[in-house]
């Protein structure tokens, strides 16, 4: 793969969909979790692949303090954010993308039938996860898992 600095977390991301056959391990999908592997990681930014089978998700959560953007390669993807206390969904088909800032919430899904894949990149690496519950409308911080650690 061509490593090259590219501003743009999602053409990252999105190069990187291009050419799975380049990836340095193979794409899995585990029955019983969500899948995840580590691409490549620089100075700069990570990248990551995730599978998700059918009902496979995330908990509300944000990127401690790192930005980037996802992907969806495959399947379709659900995401919810926070807004005015609720949680607001938005349907991610395959092909279509996410940029988010350093102080992003959500929680991902595969809320469809078929099997979906999706690639994050994350600027700076992470480091830290915040979980968080919402209730009455706030959010609450659940866990904080640290890199190295949790994952």
């Amino acid at each position: 793969m061509n490593h090259r600095y590219e501003p743009d977390p999602l053409a990252v991301a999105a190069r990187w969909a291009a050419e799975p056959a380049g990836w340095p391990v193979p794409l899995r999908f585990d029955p019983v979790q969500r899948w995840y592997a580590r691409l490549a990681a620089d100075a700069d930014h990570e990248v990551w692949a995730l599978s998700w089978l059918p009902g496979q998700g995330t908990d509300l959560h944000d990127h401690g303090g790192s930005a980037g953007a996802f992907l969806v390669v495959a399947g379709v993807l659900s995401e919810e954010t926070v807004a005015g206390g609720r949680l607001r969904p938005h349907r991610l088909p395959a092909g279509s993308g996410r940029r988010f800032g350093s102080r992003h919430v959500h929680a991902v899904t595969n809320r469809g039938e078929a099997p979906a894949v999706s690639v994050h990149v994350y600027r700076p690496a992470l480091h830290r996860m915040t979980r968080y519950h919402l209730s009455g409308g706030r959010l609450r911080v659940a866990e904080v898992a640290e890199a190295g650690v949790a994952w």
